[in-house]
């Protein structure tokens, strides 16, 4: 039973492990090493979730994104990040426009939930 509870709080602190910090602020930029860049028409940050503000979570949360040829983001996939920053990143990405382009392409988006607010 007390190995179970060990186990139990090590998984937690993988989870949360490294996204402790000072009141977080949100940035994003993009970084898509291996695709051609699109400019960002509108770009929207997130809003800090409430859960993440009180327990002072910050990181930073990564995300693949498929943009349509007209320059809305149809898809996303998320790469890495802490699971009480994930939803706001994909919330504020959804509502980002890119220029339009010939065809769709995949951009890496990451944003910041750091510093100060």
């Amino acid at each position: 039973m007390h190995g179970r509870k060990r186990l139990l709080g090590f998984g937690l602190a993988m989870i949360l492990g490294g996204s402790l910090a000072v009141a977080p602020r949100a940035g994003a930029q993009e970084n898509s090493p291996d695709t051609t860049k699109r400019k960002v028409r509108t770009k929207t940050l997130p809003d800090y979730p409430e859960l993440a503000r009180h327990m002072n979570a910050s990181g930073k949360v990564k995300i693949e994104a498929t943009i349509s040829a007209d320059g809305r983001v149809t898809n996303t996939k998320v790469i890495g990040g802490s699971p009480l920053l994930v939803g706001a990143a994909l919330d504020a990405l959804k509502k980002w426009r890119f220029e339009p382009a010939a065809k769709e392409s995949v951009e890496v988006v990451e944003f910041d939930f750091s510093g100060h607010s």
